[in-house]
């Protein structure tokens, strides 16, 4: 196991109403693996695989990741794309997008 995140959310991101990929966002438990510390947020490479089953979710890097409580489901766009890689989460960047002139549509 690499590492244990809680507040998960699988993050859809598309450009132009295309399927750009899917990442996993949440905070940090546990990481055995020394990248993060707890409490830290993450946001993973792309999906490959989702084992409902047990819970473990599988990036494109190789790393995997276990899943605790119920997570959520988001869409972003593809240019919001780096404040999700900073840390603001999918419903941060919403509020920003209906509030700043600089960042709505």
């Amino acid at each position: 196991m690499n590492t244990i995140i809680t507040d998960w959310q699988v993050v859809t991101i598309i450009e132009d109403e295309k399927l750009i990929g899917k990442i996993l966002w949440g905070t940090c438990v546990e990481d055995m693996s020394c990248r993060f510390i707890t409490g830290d947020y993450i946001c993973t490479s792309k999906i490959m695989e989702i084992n409902t089953n047990t819970n473990l979710i599988k990036t494109a890097h190789g790393n995997i990741y276990q899943v605790l409580g119920r997570g959520r489901l988001a869409t972003i766009d593809y240019r919001d794309f780096e404040l999700l890689r900073g840390g603001f989460s999918p419903q941060q960047i919403k509020a920003l997008n209906h509030y700043s002139p600089v960042y709505s549509n």
